[in-house]
């Protein structure tokens, strides 16, 4: 700075007062014009306008290890024309579902009707929808809901009520297939879910809150995100900040091109809680669909147990790894031929390892009935290896035992061996029942 000052001091230019006044407005003016220019220079449009040259490209690219993303300044009037494509597309093949149904309380009987939105996935009336759409029994101390005495289906611009009957339902999943007596429908086209990026367009079709034919849309959040449904099921879906509400359930989360990629199923509600929706991929939904229109249900392997999650806690007060928990063991099943006991902890399957409940079901789930797997057990404090050749999921289900049985059990159990085998401190006796 100190040099510019002085050079600026020492400009020699004339001292004449005429000259002055005109070298002063003449240098103002070149400033403001390059001041102009130069600003100009950083809006393209008008610095293309000022020096007539062509508008550089808006398009570049990033490489990165597994593809190439571009990226491209948004066109609102794309934008508008893409959702309005998308929606009249897909909206002929999503409908809105009514059930209703008897509830018992201690007030007496009445009468409830709940809305879900299924997604046609035949022209001659199969549709696809979330289990806790149709499946409406459940009951506690207070109450108890029945079996839907009516189902109806409403479809795109067709004031028809159409009665559906279930086809096959499968609550570890949360999908169901219901079907109509109907023709000429228009299916929706699937997507490829396991292609969905984080950041893309994103549209969700429904009947929320029993408003049929409701688009509603936003982007993909996240992909694989494990979700809990509150009563201990873990789904991994897609997420999305598209509004999904009550009633959204069952409808379809499509992409740009309008094709399906995923189940709207979930939902995270509450104070300061907004855009939090989640869809099953559509991908895991294909083979789930087709069993349940072929049997009714789904097969699955099986391995025979009542397990219970040895979480850390439970872990460590027992000296135990973490681990799945072998509560009971039914009779002539995989792990009773495959030398499990009661007592075991199940550490591993396939070599994968397991911490809880839920994973023990997604590896098992991975495999074949029939197929033979290996499963890691930690049995009296030694890690050992056991051969299982997994089997057909009988049709009547056993419940599992939850954590506070097992602790009772461990407790009294821990209790019972202080009294009768005192030379023995060993907590792994415990378990051999």
């Amino acid at each position: 700075m100190d040099n510019f000052n002085h050079s600026f001091k020492q400009s020699e230019f004339p001292k004449s007062r005429n000259l002055n006044h005109f070298m002063a407005p003449f240098i103002s003016g070149v400033l403001g014009a390059s001041l102009v220019v130069g600003v100009c220079f950083g809006v393209p449009n008008l610095k293309n306008k000022l020096l007539d040259s062509p508008q550089p490209s808006t398009n570049f690219r990033t490489n990165s290890s597994t593809s190439q993303v571009s990226k491209e300044l948004v066109n609102l009037v794309e934008y508008s024309d893409t959702s309005v494509a998308v929606a009249e597309k897909v909206l002929p093949s999503i409908v809105g579902i009514k059930i209703k149904y008897s509830v018992n309380s201690v007030f007496g009987s009445s009468e409830a009707e709940a809305t879900g939105s299924g997604i046609i996935i035949s022209k001659d009336g199969y549709i696809l929808t979330n289990n806790h759409v149709v499946s409406t029994e459940s009951s506690s101390s207070y109450y108890s809901i029945q079996e839907a005495s009516n189902m109806t289906v409403n479809l795109y611009n067709d004031p028809t009520e159409y009665e559906a009957k279930i086809i096959g339902t499968d609550a570890y999943t949360d999908l169901a297939v219901i079907k109509i007596e109907a023709s000429e429908l228009v299916p929706a086209t699937l997507g490829d879910s396991d292609t969905v990026r984080v950041g893309e367009f994103a549209m969700a079709i429904g009947c929320p809150l029993g408003f049929e034919s409701t688009v509603t849309s936003g982007i993909i959040s996240a992909v694989n995100r494990t979700v809990d449904d509150g009563a201990g099921t873990e789904y991994t879906c897609i997420q999305t900040d598209a509004a999904i509400n009550s009633g959204n359930s069952g409808g379809a989360l499509v992409n740009s091109n309008g094709e399906v990629i995923g189940v709207n199923t979930l939902k995270l509600s509450g104070t300061g809680v907004e855009g939090f929706g989640f869809a099953i991929p559509i991908n895991s939904t294909t083979d789930v669909i087709d069993q349940l229109i072929q049997y009714q249900t789904v097969k699955r392997p099986y391995i025979g147990i009542s397990p219970v999650t040895m979480d850390e806690n439970t872990a460590k007060r027992y000296k135990l790894p973490t681990g799945v928990y072998v509560y009971t063991i039914e009779n002539d099943s995989p792990a009773s031929k495959a030398g499990l006991q009661k007592g075991d902890v199940i550490t591993k399957i396939a070599g994968t390892e397991i911490a809880t409940v839920n994973d023990l079901n997604k590896e098992k789930n991975k495999h074949k009935i029939g197929e033979t797997i290996k499963l890691s057990v930690y049995r009296n404090g030694e890690e050992m290896e056991l051969s299982l050749t997994l089997e057909e999921t009988p049709d009547k289900s056993k419940n599992s035992a939850n954590q506070e049985e097992i602790e009772d059990s461990l407790f009294n159990r821990n209790s019972n061996n202080e009294n009768n085998n005192q030379n023995n401190g060993s907590i792994f006796d415990f378990f051999n029942w």
